[in-house]
């Protein structure tokens, strides 16, 4: 995993809870927003392979601790140490792009939920989930052209795929904050929904998920991310794989045997 030597003492943390078959990966610092420090950079990719790895989670989802924030980015406060000089900003990038490809890769479905600031790298967390659902009320933006710093490409790249180069551009070179309805309206969130129905419509969203077969949904996320990645070879052989896994599991005859049935599935992922 990349490091930073001498980095300053982090704050706030990542939990992970399990409640049924939705794991949570609370972005906890709220006295920051739910910022995210340097520590909590280094330990996203961890965490969320201690959920993929939990055989009773079927579907991640990722939020912020309370009810004011998803998160706020980085921590600025720690950027004099983490990005004094081009090497560290490097360096920091890394750690940002290594907890991105964690939730971007992850072997289950992810989750943003949003409600509150999601802001430079807190957006770049929601655009690294494979769904983002989000309440009224929510701003989202991306301050680097107020901060003087640039993106990593791979985060440039997250922005433009899902609302295309002008509104990327739009978005990062004037540095404004968006609220949940533009957002919506350039296909930056998935869903948007009040703030007192957020939380019933991720339950239900998540149940939805993990009722489906685990093997299918894993077979579709390596293939979509192959193509939208440029059809790498490697990226497109794992999903082909994943797809024949499919065919030759447990599931698919659950599946068949379901509908002939008229019953509702009950998949296990074998």
């Amino acid at each position: 995993m990349p490091t930073l030597e001498n980095a300053p003492k982090s704050s706030g943390t990542l939990r992970t809870e399990v409640t049924g078959a939705t794991g949570w990966l609370v972005i906890d610092n709220a006295p920051r927003r739910n910022a995210m420090s340097l520590a909590m950079w280094q330990d996203l990719p961890a965490a969320v392979d201690d959920l993929v790895r939990n055989e009773q989670v079927r579907v991640i989802v990722v939020r912020g601790a309370g009810d004011t924030s998803f998160c706020a980015g980085a921590d600025i406060s720690e950027f004099a140490e983490t990005r004094s000089d081009g090497a560290r900003a490097r360096s920091y990038d890394a750690i940002n792009i290594a907890a991105f490809k964690a939730l971007k890769h992850a072997e289950k479905p992810v989750v943003a939920m949003i409600r509150g600031h999601c802001l430079g790298g807190g957006l770049g967390i929601a655009l690294a989930c494979d769904l983002r659902i989000a309440a009224e009320g929510a701003l989202f933006g991306i301050p680097a052209a107020r901060l003087g710093i640039a993106y990593p490409l791979e985060a440039i790249s997250d922005i433009i795929e899902p609302i295309g180069p002008a509104a990327a551009k739009r978005l990062v070179f004037t540095a404004e904050r968006i609220d949940t309805a533009t957002a919506y309206r350039i296909g930056l969130v998935d869903e948007a929904v009040a703030e007192n129905a957020l939380e019933g419509r991720i339950e239900h969203l998540a149940r939805t998920l993990a009722d489906n077969a685990p093997l299918t949904i894993r077979a579709a996320k390596r293939a979509i991310n192959a193509f939208a990645a440029g059809r790498d070879s490697g990226a497109l052989a794992r999903a082909e794989e994943a797809a024949l896994d499919c065919f030759e599991s447990a599931d698919v005859v659950e599946g068949r045997d379901a509908f002939l049935e008229k019953r509702a599935p009950r998949f296990t992922g074998s």
